[in-house]
């Protein structure tokens, strides 16, 4: 932007106002200036205007300020008619500073600034003092400013160099602390290494030993070794002729029993004539009694759970289950999860639990025998709500015990000679009834049985 420099013009000659400026317009003068110019543009109407500033006469004082500054500055500073029209305009808006400029006594109060400013277009006499006091004024004011801030940078400077020689000597001092801790390490980290060399070494001393000790058993190893493939041979050389003497007696011993033989089947059926021809003299009955007969036994409806496994049925065979069933005063204990996920492990258990009682019931009401179904409770999150179907007892274990543990409980419980069956597949399960006088059976012969029902 051009700075007015307030050279005098024609009007201002005539006037008697040929005063000018030596210098520049201070630059806070000239941006009051420029606001003054844009202010009182406004009012002024395009025929008023310089040709230079009709084409921003439609634009707001603070873009006129921004775009036309420098144009507005060059036309109040070489057209006095357009000055003197600025200075009417700033008579009306500011008519005290106005005529106090005019009478050569500035108001004391007001800003040195805006009286440099105003007096610069009104141009009365002494403007130039005017405007080179308000000039230097400004120029004591940035000083001051200048100073003022310059001081209180000294002062934060001051301040953050205090704070760094704090956080030098706190960080030196940890620094000094992190450094005697870490000599100590690494002391405390070379002796250890010496202690782990020296254990290192004795390591690989008692390796040496171990495989020099190592080799001579393998070297007495192999003696043995070649020793015992020595008498290996020699005895099967002398087995092969033990063989060969007990084939030769066996030849020897047939020849001599083919004669015997003869003779014994000779006198075999002497005897028998002999017996049929007494027996037909004495006339006797034929025996209803056998040998088998005199053999103790335990007579039918009367056996026992382990006298069924005798019988000629398959472990997973139905029909021994219903055979053990049969016995009188028969209890079926069923391990229910070991079923249940034995026939059918992809259901829910709540469901597991309702198809295994439901057949259960139905096996109790076609055999009459007492049925109890043993659950784990541990398997648990809340209690469970079952009504027992009719013929089944229900019972789940309680905190602290199994299943397994329950099932053998009840095992216990039941008298000596009383036929007990226990359905499971647990090995652990069927070995603790098995000596509590159970009989143990497999999950899967249950299923066979009540897929039947």
């Amino acid at each position: 932007m051009e700075q007015p420099t307030g050279g005098a013009g024609p009007a201002d000659a005539a006037d008697g106002t040929a005063e000018s400026l030596d210098r520049p317009l201070p630059e806070g003068v000239r941006h009051k200036v420029v606001a003054l110019v844009s202010d009182a543009f406004g009012g002024l109407t395009v025929g008023e205007l310089p040709s230079q500033l009709r084409q921003y006469a439609r634009f707001t004082p603070s873009r006129r300020a921004k775009f036309a500054g420098n144009a507005m500055a060059a036309a109040l500073e070489s057209d006095p008619v357009f000055r003197r029209r600025i200075g009417e305009r700033i008579g009306q808006t500011q008519p005290e500073l106005a005529e106090a400029l005019e009478s050569g006594a500035p108001p004391a109060a007001a800003d040195p600034v805006d009286v440099a400013a105003a007096a610069y277009v009104l141009r009365p006499a002494g403007w130039v003092k005017l405007v080179a006091a308000a000039g230097e004024e400004v120029q004591r004011a940035h000083a001051e400013r200048a100073d003022e801030e310059t001081r209180r940078e000294l002062e934060r400077l001051r301040e953050e160099l205090d704070r760094a020689r704090g956080q030098t000597r706190a960080d030196t001092e940890r620094l000094r602390s992190e450094l005697e801790a870490a000599r100590k390490e690494t002391d405390s980290l070379h002796r250890k290494l010496r202690s782990a060399l020296s254990e290192v070494k004795r390591g690989e001393a008692a390796l040496r030993k171990a495989g020099a000790e190592a080799d001579t058993v393998r070297a007495e190893s192999a003696a043995q070794v070649s020793a015992a493939e020595s008498e290996t041979r020699r005895l099967k050389a002398r087995l092969a002729e033990a063989e060969a003497s007990v084939e030769a007696g066996r030849r020897a011993a047939r020849e001599g029993r083919s004669v015997e033989d003869m003779r014994l089947r000779l006198l075999l059926d002497t005897v028998l004539d002999a017996a049929q021809g007494l027996r037909r003299e004495l006339a006797l009955p034929p025996s209803s009694l056998r040998p088998a007969d005199g053999v103790e036994a335990v007579e039918p409806g009367r056996m026992s759970p382990k006298d069924i496994a005798a019988r000629a049925l398959s472990e997973t065979d139905p029909a021994l289950l219903d055979q053990l069933l049969a016995l009188p005063q028969a209890h079926l204990i069923v391990d229910g999860y070991n079923v249940t996920k034995t026939g059918y492990p992809q259901m829910p258990l709540e469901k597991q639990r309702l198809r295994l009682l439901g057949g259960l019931s139905v096996l109790a009401a076609q055999t009459g025998a007492e049925m109890t179904c043993v659950f784990d409770g541990a398997e648990l999150a809340v209690p469970v709500l079952l009504a027992p179907p009719r013929g089944v007892r229900v019972l789940f274990s309680k905190a602290g015990v199994t299943a397994d543990e329950l099932i053998r409980q009840l095992a216990r419980a039941e008298p000596p000679g009383r036929p007990v069956v226990v359905v499971s597949t647990d090995r652990e399960v069927a070995d603790g009834v098995a000596k509590a006088g159970a009989r143990p059976v497999a999950s899967v012969l249950l299923l066979k049985r009540l897929s039947r029902v």
